[in-house]
């Protein structure tokens, strides 16, 4: 068995590197993404929210796979093309940007009023009550949504097989298929419980701290 795992091990590894990348850089900029366009939904300008609740409708309303395609095979038909890599990264990026996007504005949303008119009364400037009272108390009541959309984020990263990127799941398929055994796949869903394992292990760390510090 050892022999078997090492000889797997090297093929597991090359699709485990696409599946943290993809992983890694959509988290980068669709969290910091989502948040703009949360704080964007409570424009007093009517065209910005329309474009916004829009875009949301959109990107939630239709298959991340679906996504996928249009932006990979769909685009080059009107002349813009991408590589599969950026391809990938455009339509989870934007995707999970309109999910993390509605989970912010609730946690905005149930921030109390009152917050707002100590923070103004104070003399607080908009940025300053944002950075230091509303957005922090934001963070601490969306942890568990956003938890459950990072664990969604790992398993969805599977989505990549659509375009031919070698991910996790591809490079067990592969193996699979040479050696005639499900054995593989095994081991890449080990691999898979492993992650979601340690970032739920890590939000509820995050979620006993800020409530215990709140």
């Amino acid at each position: 068995m050892s022999t078997y795992i090492l000889n797997l091990a090297p093929l597991l590894y090359e699709g485990l590197k696409t599946t943290a990348l993809v992983f890694i850089i959509t988290l980068i900029f669709s969290i910091p993404l989502g948040m703009l366009v949360a704080l964007l939904r409570f424009s007093k300008l009517k065209f910005i929210n329309q474009i916004i609740h829009t875009y949301i409708w959109i990107m939630r309303g239709t298959p991340l796979l679906l996504q996928i395609v249009f932006i990979f095979f769909g685009l080059p038909y009107i002349g813009i093309v991408f590589d599969r890599l950026p391809a990938v990264l455009i339509a989870f990026i934007l995707n999970y940007a309109a999910y993390f996007a509605e989970i912010f504005r609730a946690g905005l949303l149930a921030i109390d009023k009152g917050q707002h008119e100590a923070a103004d009364a104070l003399g607080f400037t908009t940025i300053q009550k944002y950075r230091y009272i509303i957005l922090p108390q934001t963070f601490r009541l969306v942890v568990p949504p956003v938890a459950n959309e990072v664990i969604t984020l790992v398993k969805d990263t599977a989505l990549v097989y659509v375009v031919g990127l070698e991910d996790l799941l591809r490079a067990g398929n592969i193996a699979s298929n040479k050696q005639a055994s499900l054995l593989p796949f095994v081991f890449v869903g080990a691999i898979y419980l492993s992650i979601t394992a340690i970032f739920t292990k890590l939000f509820n760390y995050l979620e006993k701290r800020w409530t215990y510090s709140s």
